[in-house]
């Protein structure tokens, strides 16, 4: 980024700076005094007179930056960093020697915020982007730069450097450029500055409940956004906030002696609304200024409902109500379970003024419950995700039990873990985020991107350097893909063992891509047949879609694919040549008559065998077409002189005699089980290797299942087998092919 030098605001020499950290370092212990002040003149010495890429001088924002992480009461070790975060960007910084000067705790503390530093928004987070993109592409970045660091200090003193960045660019607008060419840079950097703070700090700072940052952060950034509107409410409140500060101290004195007067326990805080919360509910009620009520809001918290109800009363009796602005979510919660008591009085002065009244678990659920505030007030542009929301809730927890706990190793050892480990997020090119599972390799990122991209993959560069494809990939990591024009995956990529695919959805794109090859080639194979036997009756002039059409098949696709899987067998393709090529010829007989299995079926009393409803002991066999076996719902066909044939009711087969022959189909069901067993086809699609076909005979021998037929076809490196099996039941079949898509290589196992 361009640097923009201008003449500093309020320059202050190196010694005043010097001094506005030592006032900050006052409420440490002498040792942890003595560090920061150590870590102050390491960076006077390293910074000198180097600037930020928005022109304030280097020594500047660290002091500044200093203070806030100083005012959030975080450890020394915190203010020492904030104090160096510039160093990573000075010539020559050399990591190793860095972490040797200042320690490896606060070296990794600087290194992380410098790394968040470099993330930048894709362009969908510019102010003419879609909502919904702009949205979705802030929400990932926020959950990236809470993923990507392993202490949560590490995000805090990001918000203070970048707090201290906007006081500077807000105050810097004011103050005379050095060329006129420069003011048009700066006032678009400011802009640019502001929309990444509205998108992405400030609502971070708001899920942390870091609220003096989250407040003044979008104070700033509406001010330097909307000045004009900014001006106007300042204008229209007509008082300081330092002045609604006093007015609220003095309500909830008041509050605090009439609650104690009434007998109630009660915990009593206030706040004034700050600038940017009244101008967004003054553009979503579409109101002005004095419609709002709730610009200064004070909170009772008391021990039970029935407090809650007696706190209203006291408010009530103290100031006058407005009707019209009372809500009791406690009688009827929201959607999201929130329960409170809303009222707004005209208070002190003849101010109105907001009450909100709930018990002390309303307001742990209200906080980091389901129905936590801060979702709600970052818009719910994107997708709620519980658990991540539990794991925001607990942060915010652990940052409230700071201030009470006496060691605060204790609380920040909280941080230093595995909140964020099951997803990782990482750039694209052109700055936007995707996340993956932990583990993800490039192929996976490609294919989160795109799957013709997944396809194509060839190579990858992570943040510049070349990497193989089974790389791990890590947060806030920057992937390019190198893809070829055209082509497809490498079957290694579904070798677990070679750690090319992590993530489902890659791994799925890559067997439907090879299912796709493997339908091509079958059409193919299927048309060959076709037109051979075209060929051998002399009627290699007939439309193929009327053959296709007089086969039961509406797409040709499918007509080559049942041809080609012997769905339809020869007979019925030779049958459909012959009616199409005999103008309102049909087909004597279907061919289904002669592919039976004959045997004699036992009667109802018997308690077994397939039953013909209406028909006492008829001869039935099973159709080799589809080979039904029990519990596969039934339908017998009437052969001529060859009893019954047994189809399954979704057999290819049965549709076309459902219009050809419909006289001749007749209800069918199974009997009472026997020990028998019936034949089924599976296909087993693999990845072809040595020992496959053993493998999965294997399987069917440990399930005592027969093999009394198998066929095999090996090619580009994947096998197709074929078995016929004898089973006793669907539940059998369904049990064992399970147990074969478990063996190593096997891409689908299923029922033809």
């Amino acid at each position: 980024m361009v640097a923009l030098i201008h003449a500093e605001p309020q320059a202050a020499s190196s010694d005043a700076y010097a001094a506005r950290v030592a006032q900050a370092a006052s409420g440490y212990t002498a040792a942890e005094r003595a560090a920061i002040e150590a870590a102050f003149a390491l960076a006077r010495r390293g910074y000198g007179d180097a600037r930020t890429s928005d022109g304030e001088r280097w020594l500047a924002r660290a002091a500044g930056t200093a203070t806030i992480v100083a005012e959030l009461k975080l450890d020394a070790e915190s203010v020492r960093a904030a104090l160096l975060i510039g160093m990573p960007d000075s010539e020559g910084f050399d990591e190793p020697g860095f972490a040797a000067e200042v320690g490896d705790e606060v070296a990794r503390l600087v290194i992380g915020v410098a790394r968040m530093g470099a993330i930048r928004a894709a362009p969908s987070s510019e102010a003419g982007a879609r909502k919904e993109a702009r949205d979705e592409q802030a929400e990932n970045l926020r959950k990236m730069l809470l993923a990507m660091v392993e202490d949560i200090r590490v995000v805090l003193v990001k918000l203070a450097e970048r707090t201290q960045a906007m006081r500077y660019l807000v105050a810097a607008s004011s103050g005379e450029p050095d060329s006129a060419g420069s003011v048009a840079t700066l006032a678009s950097h400011r802009a640019s500055q502001a929309r990444e703070t509205q998108d992405l700090f400030a609502p971070l700072a708001n899920r942390l409940g870091v609220w003096q940052l989250k407040w003044e952060l979008e104070d700033l950034a509406l001010r330097a956004l909307e000045p004009d509107a900014y001006r106007r409410i300042v204008a229209a409140l007509d008082e300081r906030r330092v002045d609604r500060q006093r007015y609220i101290d003095q309500a909830v004195a008041e509050i605090r002696r009439e609650l104690a007067a009434a007998g109630v326990k009660a915990e009593v805080t206030g706040r004034p609304k700050h600038i940017t919360s009244i101008w967004n509910k003054m553009r979503r009620k579409r109101v002005g200024i004095d419609a709002l009520y709730d610009i200064r809001a004070v909170r009772v918290l008391v021990d039970d409902v029935k407090d809650c109800y007696t706190a209203l009363g006291v408010v009530h009796n103290l100031w006058t109500p407005l009707p019209q602005e009372f809500d009791d979510y406690i009688a009827k919660p929201k959607a999201n379970r929130y329960r409170s008591l809303h009222t707004a009085v005209i208070g002190p002065d003849g101010k109105p003024l907001e009450v909100q009244i709930r018990t002390q678990e309303m307001h742990r659920h209200s906080e980091y419950g389901v129905a936590s505030h801060w979702r709600y007030k970052e818009g719910g542009g994107a997708q709620r995700d519980p658990g991540y929301d539990e794991k925001i809730a607990w942060l915010r927890q652990v940052l409230d039990w700071k201030d009470a706990v006496a060691d605060a190793g204790e609380w920040l050892q909280q941080f230093k873990s595995t909140l964020f480990t099951d997803t990782i997020y990482v750039l694209t090119p052109q700055g936007k985020v995707v996340d993956l599972p932990r583990g993800a390799t490039p192929v996976d990122f490609a294919y989160a991107v795109h799957s013709s991209l997944g396809h194509r993959c060839r190579g990858a560069r992570v943040d510049g350097a070349m990497v193989p494809l089974n790389y791990t990939l890590q947060n806030g990591q920057r992937i390019e893909i190198i893809a070829a024009k055209q082509g497809g995956p490498s079957l290694d990529w579904l070798n677990a063992d070679l750690g090319y695919v992590q993530s489902h959805r890659a791994r799925a794109k890559v067997r439907q891509w090879f299912k796709a090859q493997q339908l091509e080639a079958t059409i193919a194979q299927g048309r060959e047949a076709v037109e051979r036997e075209l060929h051998r009756a002399g009627r290699t002039a007939l439309k193929l879609d009327a053959v296709a059409a007089q086969a039961g098949f509406d797409k040709l696709d499918e007509f080559f694919a049942a041809v080609s899987r012997a769905e339809l067998n020869t007979r019925a393709l030779q049958q459909a040549i012959q009616a199409v090529a005999r103008p309102g010829g049909t087909v004597a007989a279907p061919a289904e008559d002669e592919s039976v299995l004959p045997r004699a079926s036992k009667s109802a009393g018997a308690g077994s065998g397939i039953l013909i409803v209406g028909v006492d002991r008829l001869m039935t066999g099973l159709a080799r077409c589809c080979k039904a076996a029990p519990p596969d719902p039934i339908v017998g066909f009437v052969t001529r002189g060859k009893g019954i044939s047994i189809h399954r009711r979704n057999c290819s087969n049965i549709a076309r005699m459902q219009e050809k022959h419909p006289e001749r189909l007749i209800t069918a069901e199974w009997g009472t089980p026997r020990d028998e067993v019936f034949p089924v086809d599976v296909v087993v699609e693999a990845m072809d290797r040595q020992a496959l076909l053993r493998d999965v005979s294997e399987v069917f021998s440990r399930e005592k299942i027969n093999v009394t037929a198998v066929k095999t076809l090996s090619r580009n490196l994947q096998a197709k087998m074929s078995f016929t099996l004898e089973v006793k039941s669907l539940e059998q079949l369904k049990h064992a092919l399970g147990l074969v898509q478990d063996v190593s290589g096997v891409l689908s196992a299923a029922r033809r």
